[in-house]
């Protein structure tokens, strides 16, 4: 989940909570004239076809103002599966006219901010929590009531949904109605959240398919097969740039370290690899051992993006180890055991198959072809030259001409499996004049 930080502003939201996305489409996004079978009516029927959970959120909670259900404040809160985020939160109010989209951390729910909240007690325990923010038992039943009073809210409910594996998804209500909601207006509210909870239970089924799918397959690989993509032999044909990494002396660490100690060293390792590829328009198709298989789409990118994205997306990689070596994470192996961690990326341009490759039950989506063996041997020459950047001419003349310039012959060497000898040069791995 990599994506541009946002001003929250005129909110504030915890450390461990990210703004990913804002609509202020206000009371224009929705009827301002409804009536309560109009919003269940619309949750029926034209609700089923909003793809995005915030504005369909959003539209939802405008007709419920509309039809003078008495909330001037709500939030969504739903768990999910990512290894980087325990769940996705909604947050509409009438008197900013904002609706948030947020993700918490997964170390969000230790927080104190999260456990002195009463979403902690609907979420992790399945309570229904009702504060009268309008006396002082209210006011000091959560650290949070006290700012809401002062914001003119006069009643605060927070619900249990339904059960999302080890929390519960939440809704929270408030109103600044004097005397807080009313029981008629308690009635018909149960009755659109009722069916409201049903989309809720759709969109976190399609979440946490699109979150899997983009956690093992990658974002592009990950929506072609939620697409349809999932028959073996399915896929295309693309031209692409491809990248390959390799740690050097991987079989000594692994000899030398327990499993942990080699996976917390591997993981270190590809996470550098994957921020810089991803954060340069490239895609990472597979970790293989102690190596990384990713492409830089010509079709998506450019032919010379491609090339100039992919040097840069391999020089940021080397960048990013070399601070690594500096300055190790805490919580790693005695260095004294792997350090320092050395690698070699190869690059190679060609036509590469993009799809379902494997057994009729058990399938990868990946890239296959000569162009991904070549680069393969590519890599494999980085340590016999001593460098640590290697690629080939089709990359080389797809470059800016200043990185042309820059580039060190290496000679033209005998790769396995092809027929006649290849140009290979060696890239700059500092700051250059890209051209």
């Amino acid at each position: 989940m990599t994506r541009h930080a946002l001003d929250p502003s005129p909110r504030t939201y915890a450390a461990s909570v990210q703004l990913l996305a804002r609509s202020s489409r206000g009371p224009s996004c929705a009827p301002s004239d409804q009536t309560l079978d109009d919003v269940k009516t619309w949750l029926l029927n034209d609700a089923t076809s909003i793809k995005d959970v915030m504005l369909m959120y959003e539209e939802f909670m405008w007709r419920c103002h509309a039809a003078n259900l008495g909330i001037d404040r709500a939030t969504l809160h739903v768990g999910t599966l990512h290894p980087r985020v325990i769940g996705f939160s909604w947050f509409w109010s009438a008197l900013d006219g904002f609706c948030d989209e947020i993700a918490a951390d997964a170390n969000a729910i230790k927080h104190e901010a999260f456990t002195r909240n009463p979403l902690y007690k609907v979420m992790a325990e399945g309570e229904f929590v009702k504060v009268d923010l309008e006396t002082n038992e209210g006011l000091n039943a959560f650290p949070i009531m006290t700012e809401l009073a002062e914001e003119g809210y006069t009643n605060y409910v927070a619900i249990p949904l339904s059960a999302a594996g080890a929390m519960n998804n939440a809704m929270t209500l408030a109103t600044t109605r004097k005397g807080g909601f009313q029981d008629g207006d308690k009635e018909r509210i149960r009755s659109v959240i009722e069916l409201f909870a049903l989309h809720v239970e759709r969109h976190i089924v399609q979440r946490i398919a699109r979150n899997v799918a983009d956690t093992y397959l990658g974002p592009i690989a990950g929506q072609r097969v939620l697409d349809g993509e999932i028959k073996r032999g399915d896929g295309e044909a693309i031209d692409a740039v491809v990248f390959m990494s390799d740690m050097r002396g991987f079989t000594q660490l692994a000899d030398r370290m327990s499993g942990p100690e080699v996976t917390a060293i591997l993981n270190a390792y590809f996470d550098r690899v994957s921020t810089s590829v991803l954060a340069h328009g490239g895609e990472i198709l597979k970790f293989m051992g102690d190596g990384v298989l990713a492409v830089f789409d010509q079709k998506a990118l450019g032919r010379k993006a491609a090339a100039d994205a992919a040097v840069k997306a391999a020089r940021a990689v080397l960048s990013a180890i070399d601070d690594f070596n500096e300055t190790p994470s805490e919580g790693l192996p005695d260095p004294a055991v792997w350090h320092p961690l050395k690698i070699g990326i190869g690059l190679h341009m060609g036509e590469v198959f993009f799809g379902n490759v494997g057994g009729e039950e058990r399938l990868d989506f990946t890239v296959i072809g000569r162009a991904v063996n070549e680069t393969s041997r590519v890599e494999s020459l980085c340590k016999p030259l001593g460098k640590t950047l290697l690629l080939t001419d089709p990359v080389r003349l797809a470059l800016p001409t200043g990185l042309q310039s820059a580039l060190d012959p290496m000679g033209d060497h005998e790769l396995r499996g092809v027929g006649s000898p290849v140009a290979i040069y060696s890239a700059p791995t500092h700051d250059i004049t890209m051209g």
